[in-house]
C-alpha cells in the first residue's frame, strides 16, 4: 500500500470505522456460519436481536449471493459459495430445488457439491464401475444400487416417486449423503439438471464488473475532508487524474474529483467544495457491457463500484472495460443462447451482393407458423452488425432501431437480408436494412449504433 493510501486508511481508522447496518451484520453472521448449518428466520432474529422481517430480508439476500439455499420441507442451509469458474457444478440442495424433489435421508449432506451425475440404466456391476465419491446416481427403485452408491460416497436420486428403504435412510444419515426422491422419470430429471447447468454456463460467459474491478484495498480515493494538496500528491504518485471521494466515517461514495475540478484552486481548499457530487456509479453485478456504455456515452475514464448502500468496493477503468469486452469475443462459446442458435442459421453467400440468407426452421416460428418477431429482429440486428464491422472494425452498442414488419414469413421459407450503410462516423453508424422472401419485401429497418474504439 502506498504512503498516501496508508495515511488515508489510518485516518479512517482513527476517525471511526463505518458502522455496519443490521442487514450487513446478518449477512456477515451467515457468512461466518459453518457450511451445512441450518438457518431459520426466528433463530437469526433472536441471536442478533433484530425483527423477523429484517432477518428474512437478509436471508433472502444471502440466498441471492449463493451463501444459503432454501429447500421446501427442509429449510434454509448454509452452502459453500461457488467461485465463478465452478458454475457448472451444483450442490445437492440446488438439485432438490431444480427437480422439485423430497429429501428422504442424509439431509446433513445437502450443502455438498456433486461433480458428476450417473444414470443407472444398466446392470448393477456396470453401474458401480461408473459411480464414484461425489457423484449423484439417478436410478429407480433398486435398493441394492442405493446401498452400493452410498457406500461408494455417492448421493442417490430415486426417480418415479418411489421411497427409500429404512435401512437406506439410516445409512444416508450416517454417511451424510443425501437420498432424494422425485416423481419425474430418469430422462426428464437428467434433462432438467443439464438445463440448469447449461443456464449457469451461459451466465458464466456474461462478464460482470466484479470480474474486472480494482478492489478497495488497491483502489486510490480521497475523503471529503482532504485538501486539494492531497489530490496533487496522489496525482504525482499514481499519474491518475480522477479519484472517487468517500465519506471518512461511512466510506460511502459522495463525489468524484478530477483535474478540471481542482484547476486554479488553492491547495488548502477542501475537496468537498470542489468535487462533483452524486457521481455515476456501478454495482459489482452490473454487466461489463452496461458499464462500457455508460463510460463511452458520458466520456468517463473511471467509475466507482459501490454496494447496495453506496459503500466503495473498488473502481473500474475504461481501458479495463474495453479489454474485457474484446476478451469475451475471443472466448469459445460454452452455453448457447437463443441468439447463438439463430445466428448459426444465418448463412453467408459470397456470390450475392448482399450475402445474408436464413431459412425459417420450426423452432424459429410463432404459433401461426410464421417467423417470430424476436427472431426477425435478431437477424436484422446481426446482419447490420456484421456489415458495420466489415467497414469499421470496432465494437458496437445499438442506440436505437426501428423495424417495419410488412408481411409474415412462413415456415421453411428462405429470406434474404440486404443491409446498406447510410453513414459511418467516428462514433456512430447508421444502417438501412431490407428483407426479402421469395422476391417480396417482407420487412424494413433503420438502425443506429454507437461505435466503441478498440
Amino acid at each position: 500500500m502506498s504512503i498516501i493510501k496508508r495515511r488515508i486508511h489510518d485516518r479512517i481508522e482513527r476517525e471511526g470505522q463505518p458502522v455496519a447496518t443490521k442487514h450487513e451484520q446478518i449477512i456477515s453472521h451467515i457468512d461466518s456460519l459453518p457450511v451445512g448449518n441450518k438457518i431459520s428466520v426466528r433463530q437469526v432474529a433472536k441471536q442478533l436481536d433484530v425483527s423477523e422481517g429484517t432477518a428474512y430480508r437478509a436471508i433472502k439476500e444471502a440466498e441471492n449471493q449463493g451463501l444459503v439455499s432454501t429447500i421446501e420441507r427442509v429449510g434454509t442451509i448454509r452452502i459453500e459459495k461457488k467461485k465463478k469458474e465452478n458454475f457448472e457444478r451444483l450442490t445437492f440442495a440446488e438439485v432438490v430445488n431444480i427437480i422439485d424433489g423430497q429429501v428422504v435421508g442424509g439431509r446433513a449432506g445437502l450443502h455438498k457439491t456433486l461433480n458428476k451425475f450417473v444414470i443407472g440404466a444398466m446392470k448393477l456391476e456396470a453401474m458401480m464401475r461408473y459411480t464414484e465419491a461425489g457423484n449423484l446416481l439417478i436410478v429407480g427403485n433398486r435398493t441394492r444400487a442405493h446401498e452400493l452408491a452410498l457406500q461408494a460416497g455417492a448421493a442417490v436420486l430415486i426417480t418415479g416417486g418411489f421411497d427409500a428403504d429404512e435401512s437406506i435412510k439410516k445409512l444416508a444419515n450416517e454417511l451424510e449423503l443425501p437420498v432424494i426422491s422425485t416423481s419425474y422419470d430418469t430422462f426428464t430429471v437428467a434433462a432438467m439438471i443439464n438445463r440448469a447447468i447449461y443456464d449457469q454456463l451461459i451466465k458464466k460467459e456474461i462478464a460482470l464488473v466484479e470480474d474486472i474491478l480494482i478492489p478497495f484495498d488497491r483502489a486510490y480515493f480521497l475523503t471529503s475532508r482532504d485538501k486539494v494538496s492531497h489530490w496533487t500528491a496522489l496525482n504525482d504518485e499514481t499519474h491518475h487524474s480522477r479519484f472517487p471521494v468517500v465519506d471518512p466515517h461511512s466510506l460511502k461514495v459522495v463525489g468524484m474529483v478530477t483535474s478540471k475540478d481542482i484547476l486554479g484552486k488553492d491547495s488548502q481548499e477542501s475537496i468537498e467544495r470542489v468535487m462533483t457530487k452524486s457521481p455515476l456509479t456501478v454495482r459489482v453485478k452490473t454487466s461489463v457491457a452496461s458499464a462500457a456504455h455508460i463510460m463511452i456515452w458520458e466520456g468517463i475514464e473511471l467509475l466507482p463500484v459501490v454496494d447496495d448502500h453506496d459503500h466503495l468496493e473498488g473502481v473500474i477503468s475504461r481501458q479495463d472495460v474495453l479489454k474485457a469486452l474484446q476478451m469475451i469475443q475471443r472466448q469459445p462459446q460454452i452455453g448457447e443462447t437463443i441468439d447463438d442458435i439463430v445466428f448459426k442459421e444465418l448463412r453467408v453467400d459470397k456470390t450475392l451482393e448482399n450475402p445474408y440468407q436464413f431459412r425459417v426452421t420450426p423452432q424459429m416460428t410463432n404459433q401461426l407458423g410464421s417467423i417470430s418477431y424476436g427472431v426477425f429482429t435478431s437477424l436484422i440486428t446481426e446482419a447490420a452488425n456484421r456489415t458495420l464491422k466489415e467497414f469499421k472494425r470496432s465494437d458496437l452498442v445499438i442506440e436505437n432501431i426501428t423495424i417495419y414488419f410488412i408481411k409474415p414469413v412462413q415456415l421453411d421459407n428462405t429470406i434474404e437480408i440486404h443491409p446498406r450503410l447510410l453513414d459511418v462516423g467516428r462514433k456512430f453508424g447508421k444502417v438501412d436494412v431490407e428483407v426479402f422472401s421469395e422476391g417480396n419485401l417482407v420487412g424494413k429497418a433503420m438502425m443506429m449504433c454507437q461505435l466503441l474504439d478498440r
